[in-house]
């Protein structure tokens, strides 16, 4: 049996969700789009009575599926914590098989996240709920409350493995590696000069003729990834960005002149260490950050 192994569980989060959101809301405008003119929108009492019953009903038929399969071959139960916009710590679990990954329940752990044992009362339950015969393993990431509980949890129930999110573990990877001395100046000194570039429409456009429309920012599934993955494309139009600081429309240019644009200019140009760093931080991670972006796709890592 194939279980899937633990990552992305706490990595995702909010950014997982709007994916999902956002894909039901383009079927549901190319589903009108398909019907022409004339279609009429149910009115607010038809979605509030039977249209909710009956998607109430259909999801209740697509949870006894995955219950099936989670009795058939077995489940992970996945933690994933996230903040929202009025900084509450929520939890959301969700149940993973062959049969896909199922959305349990969300809580709020604003006043226990940092409590382990509410962290083990919390994960025990949802183990009841599932059913402890159908449970292979308990992911979360690795802060120390939930080490503690999923110490304890294992400790109860024998037939159950806790595993730390890999991906989490990779993040906190990364994180470290942006503490060593070469990796952390040339980060903030790469930083510096995608904000100047980004951070002026002029620049931006200038750089993006250069580039042939490439960009520098490349967002990931996780903040440490997204770095890395910016000093790569930044690396990969080292020369461009070199033409464009040396070109003629640069030096007549007012941002040639400000402050922000000499450090920027001269970061890529003179700086004898800059290049040589990015390429060895690049070196070093890369591999690391590779695993999150495959796992962030389409592509599934299992165990056995």
């Amino acid at each position: 049996m194939l279980y899937e192994i633990g990552m992305g569980a706490g990595a995702k989060g909010e950014s997982g969700a709007s994916q999902s959101i956002e894909g039901d809301t383009g079927a549901a405008v190319d589903g009108i789009a398909n019907y022409g003119p004339g279609f009429k929108p149910p009115s607010m009492h038809e979605l509030r009575t039977w249209i909710l019953k009956a998607e109430v009903k259909d999801i209740n038929v697509m949870m006894e599926e995955h219950k099936k399969a989670w009795k058939q071959y077995g489940c992970s139960i996945m933690s994933d914590g996230w903040i929202d916009g009025k900084s509450r710590v929520l939890i959301n679990f969700l149940v993973n098989s062959p049969a896909g990954t199922w959305f349990l329940k969300s809580i709020d752990a604003s006043d226990t996240i940092k409590n382990g044992e509410l962290m083990f009362n919390y994960l025990d339950s949802v183990v009841d709920e599932i059913g402890e015969d159908n449970v292979v393993q308990v992911i979360t990431d690795n802060a120390s409350n939930y080490v503690n509980a999923g110490s304890r949890l294992m400790e109860k129930r024998k037939k159950l493995y806790w595993t730390p999110c890999a991906a989490h573990c990779i993040d906190l990877m990364l994180e470290d590696i942006g503490k060593l001395k070469v990796c952390d100046q040339t980060l903030s000194l790469s930083r510096q000069v995608v904000k100047f570039i980004y951070g002026h429409c002029w620049v931006l456009s200038m750089m993006r003729s250069f580039t042939k429309n490439s960009e520098l920012l490349r967002p990931a599934v996780t903040r440490f990834a997204t770095a890395y993955l910016t000093l790569q494309s930044l690396y990969k139009q080292k020369q461009p960005l070199q033409a464009m600081f040396s070109s003629e429309k640069w030096a007549s240019s007012s941002w040639a002149r400000k402050v922000e644009g000499v450090k920027a200019s001269a970061t890529v140009l003179f700086d004898p260490k800059f290049w040589p760093n990015v390429a060895f931080c690049i070196k070093s991670t890369i591999p690391l950050v590779s695993v999150l972006e495959d796992r962030a796709g389409d592509g599934k890592i299992a165990i056995n």
